[in-house]
């Protein structure tokens, strides 16, 4: 009986903080000279190739910060795909993860099928995280061109918010 009132217990505080995080919309948004620069990050992906922040300027990017422990991101990163697939070369998505081993990272994307659709970083200290005042997961930012974050999404999106964004992002 105890355990099944923790069960319920632990999912009403997610449902109640996916409630939140949804109705909350974007808490940070960007615009005109107020925009930041994203923060610069060097790391390796699934197979082992280095990817620097630097390398992606030139193309605009949807910058994620994901774990395989976060009940979100199971539905989100998929929808990432999604829309990676939908605009091609238009926008470069980095899924970049919270600490957690080569191992369990690739595991994950390989069930959620989202392996080699989009880049996947791994982050061993999540000092990427940490970067950009992390708080609440996923964490996803939208970054032009030039580097500037013209919008910081906290908590979890749908396909359809995605590719709004996105819209916006390579038609501004």
């Amino acid at each position: 009986m105890k355990k099944v009132f923790i069960g319920f217990l632990i999912v009403g505080i997610l449902f109640a903080a996916f409630v939140y995080f949804k109705s909350r919309g974007s808490v940070e948004e960007y615009a005109g000279s107020d925009m930041q620069q994203m923060p610069s990050f060097s790391f390796w992906d699934l197979n082992g190739n280095a990817v620097s922040s630097v390398d992606l300027i030139g193309t605009p990017l949807v910058v994620n910060s994901w774990a395989a422990w976060c009940p979100f991101c199971k539905k989100e990163l998929p929808d990432f795909a999604q829309v990676q697939d939908d605009f091609e070369d238009d926008v470069i998505f980095v899924a970049i993860n919270r600490g957690e081993s080569l191992e369990v990272a690739q595991t994950y994307s390989d069930e959620l099928g989202v392996a080699g659709r989009m880049m996947m970083l791994l982050d061993p200290d999540d000092s990427f995280y940490k970067s950009i005042g992390g708080f609440s997961m996923p964490e996803t930012l939208f970054v032009n061109r030039d580097g500037f974050i013209v919008s910081h999404r906290r908590g979890p999106m749908d396909v359809q918010e995605i590719t709004e964004r996105v819209e916006n992002l390579i038609t501004n």
